[in-house]
């Protein structure tokens, strides 16, 4: 069964860093590429960091390029946790940030299977 829990989120002021996790279970990354997406009110569901072991690429959604990181540390094949470090915060980066696999091994598309709860990022003076 997979399951992803998502921690970290907060209110940061603008300019701030956060650290986002993922407690992933239940799917090996041999089977799932990984990775984060956020959707704002009223906005539609945007795409932040997806990584793919099979692949061995790292992708990124425009707005984020060179200010989030995404890593992961597998503890066992089906144990692993997923990290979103970002940076030079906006408010604009202000969503709710979810962890996610994708539907295969690729992150092309941003076609998702299973998602956590979520965990609320607000950026604000």
């Amino acid at each position: 069964q997979v399951q992803l829990v998502e921690s970290g989120g907060g209110l940061v002021q603008p300019g701030g860093s956060l650290r986002l996790s993922c407690a992933a279970s239940g799917f090996a990354l041999d089977n799932y590429a990984i990775g984060w997406f956020r959707q704002a009110p009223g906005k539609a569901r945007e795409g932040v960091s997806c990584f793919s072991k099979i692949h061995g690429n790292t992708v990124y959604g425009e707005s984020v390029k060179g200010r989030f990181t995404i890593s992961t540390i597998s503890r066992d094949n089906t144990k692993n946790t997923v990290y979103l470090d970002m940076n030079s915060l906006k408010p604009e980066d202000t969503a709710v940030y979810y962890c996610a696999t994708m539907t295969g091994i690729s992150c092309w598309g941003w076609s998702y299977a299973y998602w956590g709860q979520g965990t609320q990022v607000t950026v604000s003076s």
